[in-house]
């Protein structure tokens, strides 16, 4: 993947992740871009495939394309930046992102979104009104 690639990337999603929200200065490593449909499973470097992902996100989602929702045991896909709209399936309870639909239930769930870790710096950046972005 070429640098203009991976900066098209950045720039797209406000250098912050596509999944979680942190923004780059919040996190300890490299957003990274990420493959919304894996190599593996033929995903492409084409930007319509990729998104900027925390590596806490990166590495919960792997190649998983779909999750069960906690509420109802079925299987759905995960959210997907590119063509699902981020208001549309969480929001905001405090520091907790909560899923408001099957797909971010089950994207909050794989994604671990409320670990402790995370719980602990968004609430420090809420506190300094940092975020959300």
């Amino acid at each position: 993947m070429d640098a203009a690639t991976r900066e098209f990337v950045r720039v797209r999603a406000g250098n912050r992740c596509e999944y979680c929200h942190l923004p780059q200065e919040a996190i300890d490593g490299v957003l990274q871009i990420e493959h919304i449909v894996a190599r593996q499973h033929f995903g492409t470097d084409d930007v319509s495939n990729l998104a900027l992902a925390c590596d806490r996100c990166n590495l919960q989602k792997g190649p998983n394309l779909s999750a069960i929702d906690p509420a109802s045991s079925s299987l759905v896909p995960l959210y997907q930046p590119r063509t699902n709209q981020w208001d549309d399936h969480f929001n905001l309870d405090g520091a907790s992102i909560v899923g408001r639909t099957a797909i971010g239930r089950a994207t909050v769930r794989l994604l671990q979104l409320n670990d402790r870790k995370r719980m602990r710096l968004r609430t420090l950046l809420l506190a300094r009104g940092a975020w959300p972005a």
